[in-house]
C-alpha cells in the first residue's frame, strides 16, 4: 500500500491482512478497529473447548448462538461496505480481511445448518502414507498431535463441519462486500483480487493445520477481476469464467498490480507480473510457484510436478497428473533424475537470515 499512497492512492484496510494481532500501521492511512488491533473481537462459547479435546487452546470447534452481526468479520466486511459508499476524491488501494476460516471453527449456528454433519465426506488418507517420506517431513506432518488427538476423540466429521461452516460464513461476508461494490460509484473502476495466505489440511497426511510444503497446505484461491476499459495494461478486461491452470505465487500480486495500475515496473521486486497469464492463459509461463517453509526448506510446484527439497537434504517429488494426493514419492526413483535438475535452478540459492518480528511496534 505505501508504494500506491506514493502515487496518490488512499490506503485504508481493515481485519486480517498482515501477521497475527499487527495492522503493520506503516502500510495504511486508516485502519479498522485500528492501527493497533487488527480485528473486532468474536463473541465465544460459554464452555471450551467445545470439541472436547483437552490442551487444544483455540483448535475447537462449534456452533454458536450469536447472530452473524456480532462477529469480527461481520462489522469488518460492514466497515469495507461503508467506505465503497463513499465518494473518494483520490482512487483507493482498500484490503478487506476476513479472518474465518482461521481458528477457532466457531460461527452462527445457521452456517452449521447449512450441512448435514452425517453426510461430510472425510478426505481420504492411506495409513501408510508416510512411509516413504523423509525424516523432515514425518516430522513436519507430526502424526502423533493434532490428528491423533482428533480421531481418538471421534471429532474428524465434527472438525470439517467447523470448518465448512466458518468458510461458508466468510464466504457469505465477501459476497456482502462485492454486492457493495457493485452498487457503488467505483464498481467500473475498481480491480478485485480475492486471495488466502495458505491452504489447510483436514487430516491429510495425518496432519492439520498449515506449516508444510504439501499441496494441501500451499495451494490457495486466487482471483483476480479487472474490469473493462480500465488497466492501463489491459484494455478490455478478464473474462468472466476463464481460468488459468498455471501454479503462481502471492508473491507475484504485488508486481501484478503496479502493472495493471500503471505505477511504472519496480525492478526491486521478485515476484512477475500475472497480466501476461490474464490476457492469454496459454502464454508460456516456465516458472514454478516456490514456497519456503522454515530455513532452507522449499517446494516447487509446476502444473505436473511438486518437488520438495529439505535443508537436511531429504526430498520428495509427486507426479500430480497420476497422483494428485501425493501418495507416491517419487524422488528416489532414477527416471526422475533429469526432471530434478532441470527444477533446481529454481530453487534459491541463499537463505536470508530471520527477521525479527516487532509485534507491530
Amino acid at each position: 500500500p505505501q508504494h500506491f499512497t506514493k502515487h496518490g492512492y488512499w490506503s485504508a484496510g481493515a481485519g486480517k491482512i498482515y501477521h497475527g494481532n499487527s495492522p503493520d500501521p506503516a502500510s495504511w492511512e486508516t485502519y479498522f478497529p485500528d492501527q493497533k488491533k487488527n480485528k473486532p473481537l468474536d463473541p465465544l462459547p460459554g464452555k471450551r473447548p467445545v470439541n472436547g479435546i483437552p490442551k487444544t487452546a483455540h483448535f475447537d470447534w462449534g456452533p454458536l448462538n450469536d447472530s452473524p452481526s456480532a462477529m469480527g468479520d461481520y462489522k469488518v466486511a460492514d466497515w469495507i461496505i461503508g467506505q465503497l459508499g463513499k465518494k473518494h476524491k483520490q482512487p483507493f488501494f482498500l484490503a478487506c480481511g476476513i479472518y474465518r476460516p482461521h481458528l477457532p471453527w466457531y460461527a452462527p449456528q445457521k452456517y452449521f445448518d447449512l450441512f448435514d454433519k452425517d453426510a461430510i465426506v472425510l478426505p481420504k488418507v492411506l495409513e501408510d502414507d508416510l512411509e516413504d517420506l523423509p525424516s523432515a517431513g514425518v516430522r513436519i506432518a507430526k502424526p502423533e498431535g493434532d490428528h491423533a488427538k482428533v480421531t481418538k476423540h471421534d471429532q474428524w466429521k465434527k472438525a470439517v463441519h467447523g470448518y465448512l461452516a466458518s468458510v461458508a460464513f466468510a464466504d457469505e461476508q465477501v459476497g456482502r462486500v462485492l454486492d457493495a461494490l457493485r452498487k457503488s460509484p467505483r464498481a467500473k473502476d475498481t480491480i478485485v483480487v480475492l486471495w488466502t495466505d495458505h491452504g489447510w489440511h483436514l487430516g491429510e497426511k495425518q496432519h492439520w493445520r498449515k506449516f508444510t510444503l504439501w499441496e494441501e497446505a500451499t495451494r490457495t484461491p486466487l482471483m483476480i477481476h479487472v474490469p473493462e476499459k480500465l488497466a492501463k495494461s489491459f484494455p478490455g478486461g478478464t473474462k468472466p469464467g476463464a481460468r488459468i491452470d498455471v501454479p503462481v505465487g502471492l508473491i507475484d500480486l504485488y508486481p501484478t498490480l503496479v502493472d495493471l495500475c500503471g505505477l511504472g515496473e519496480n525492478k526491486a521486486l521478485e515476484g512477475h507480473s500475472l497480466v501476461p497469464l490474464l490476457k492469454n492463459p496459454k502464454v508460456n509461463w516456465e516458472r514454478p510457484a516456490l514456497t519456503t517453509h522454515g530455513r532452507n526448506n522449499h517446494a516447487l510446484r509446476t502444473p505436473r510436478w511438486r518437488y520438495i527439497r529439505y535443508g537436511n537434504g531429504g526430498e520428495e517429488l509427486y507426479d500430480h497428473d497420476a497422483d494428485p494426493n501425493e501418495w507416491t514419492n517419487l524422488a528416489g526413483k532414477t527416471e526422475h533424475a533429469k526432471l530434478k535438475t532441470q527444477l533446481d535452478k529454481w530453487f534459491p540459492k541463499n537463505n536470508a537470515e530471520s527477521a525479527a518480528y516487532d509485534k507491530g511496534k
